[in-house]
């Protein structure tokens, strides 16, 4: 009878759940549970999310988009309302955010929405949703993201992943998306996972055992490609700049995404013995691999290995990733954490901005009131340049002059309610196709006047006004 009794228990134990245990505590993905994946299809996994859930999307090039359309799907035909989608900037359509999708009143009165989303990070595909009040942002540096869930400030009733399929031991790999995805599977009380042959396996932080999915589905599908498009002309000479006045032989490099640090890595054909640690991969990185430049030899933690905390290009980079030992993602309260960036030798830390002011404020998350995208890890890896415990860190900002427009990218002062992201002791060097200015330990008047000669020459003459104005005095290069 004790028998049957313990096979019942173990029945019960291997289908049942988090949400339903009687006492739920935070797991550890990386240790197997005496339990059972439960295989559906997408339509059945997504039936336990109900209205008022709060649900974490795994984001970057691991969203799991067939649950998110299947979860929207089921939103609406079940007429569920307020359930919050916490998420980092995601990859595809995200149709939970449409304006159809709200629930109208007579006069069409917002009464509540199927979903809301909350957003770490903005990307394009919800810029608009946040700017018109049908989603969320929560401002806050990347390295203190998985803090939210380890200190239960947010705690997931159900997590959304993707993941490769198992291997023989059952454990699984979250791809090329680490982020704050492993706080959150470690406080949610349940996880659905899509899982993918096309997920690349990589090491790090992104081993979890399938014992821990409540739900999982089988959806094989190519990850997003996103390729950016060559650089300019002026792109170019950019990152011509960058590299040959700024980066050494040696460095540890942090990039963003985008054209001017795809040109950046294109001008560093001849450099030796270069190092990454960043938060995000990209394809750029594997050419400088395959040339022998990057070889991280220098670097003085996770020496000979390339550090970032997410990959988002093509089939390239994510082929690149699968398998391959000489890469680790590791999660964002480590890889931007800028006491971590700050260890490693000659950090070199280059990122853009949307616009910057003759006293050195940076804004990099707004045009104007409009949120554009978010804090990101841009300050996180400033910061741990700047204090670069050898003393040849570089904090870089870099920019063309002028916009699409013809608008000068340095302004007297930021637009009306725009964002700053880097203060002014934070700013250090300046780039544009114009030259490097050099901020640090300047006065304000030094600043101006440095600012000045990398604007357009079509600017200046207004700029210096505008700083006559504003300082009360000339701008000058001297003390």
């Amino acid at each position: 009878m004790f028998r049957n009794l313990k096979l019942m228990f173990d029945k019960i134990r291997c289908t049942k759940p988090f949400h339903l245990c009687r006492r739920y505590v935070m797991r550890e993905p990386s240790q197997p549970l005496k339990r059972c994946p439960k295989w559906v299809c997408v339509e059945d996994a997504v039936k336990i999310i109900n209205s008022e859930h709060l649900v974490f999307i795994q984001g970057g090039a691991a969203t799991p988009m067939e649950l998110v359309r299947a979860m929207t799907e089921h939103g609406v035909c079940n007429n569920l309302r307020g359930v919050r989608l916490l998420h980092m900037c995601l990859e595809g359509d995200a149709p939970f955010a449409n304006p159809e999708f709200e629930i109208k009143a007579r006069d069409d009165v917002t009464i509540q929405e199927h979903f809301r989303s909350v957003n770490l990070y903005v990307g394009a595909n919800l810029r608009e949703a946040v700017n018109e009040g049908r989603a969320d942002y929560i401002p806050l540096f990347l390295h203190e993201a998985p803090r939210l869930f380890y200190e239960k400030k947010i705690t997931p009733d159900i997590a959304l992943i993707h993941v490769s399929m198992p291997d023989v031991r059952g454990f699984c790999s979250l791809g090329v998306t680490v982020g704050c995805t492993r706080a959150a599977i470690c406080a949610a009380k349940v996880l659905i996972a899509q899982v993918n042959e096309h997920m690349p396996r990589s090491f790090g932080d992104t081993v979890i055992h399938s014992s821990h999915f409540d739900w999982a589905v089988r959806y094989d599908c190519p990850l997003p490609s996103v390729a950016c498009t060559p650089p300019n002309d002026l792109e170019q000479e950019i990152g011509k700049i960058i590299a040959q006045r700024l980066i050494e032989d040696g460095a540890t490099l942090q990039l963003g995404i985008g054209n001017i640090p795809d040109a950046v890595l294109c001008a560093l054909v001849n450099h030796k013995d270069l190092g990454i640690h960043s938060d995000v991969l990209c394809d750029a990185m594997v050419d400088l691999v395959e040339r022998g430049n990057i070889t991280n030899r220098c670097k003085i933690k996770h020496r000979g290995r390339m550090i970032g905390s997410m990959a988002i290009g093509t089939k390239r980079l994510y082929d690149f990733l699968h398998n391959n030992p000489f890469v680790e993602l590791l999660a964002m309260d480590y890889v931007n954490n800028p006491g971590a960036v700050s260890t490693q030798p000659k950090m070199t830390a280059i990122n853009s901005c949307i616009e910057i002011d003759l006293t050195g404020q940076v804004c990099s998350d707004s045009l104007g009131c409009k949120i554009y995208s978010g804090f990101g890890g841009q300050l996180d890896f400033l910061q741990g340049a700047a204090q670069s415990q050898d003393g040849r860190g570089k904090a870089i900002i870099a920019f063309p002059s002028v916009t699409s427009k013809g608008e000068s990218k340095i302004q007297p002062m930021l637009k009306l309610g725009a964002g700053v992201v880097v203060t002014r002791a934070h700013a250090h060097y300046i780039v544009t196709e114009h030259g490097v200015a050099q901020l640090f330990g300047k006065t304000l008047r030094q600043r101006a006047n440095a600012l000045i000669q990398i604007a357009h020459p079509d600017h200046r003459e207004c700029l210096e006004k505008a700083a006559f104005e504003r300082l009360k005095s000339t701008p000058t290069k001297y003390l």
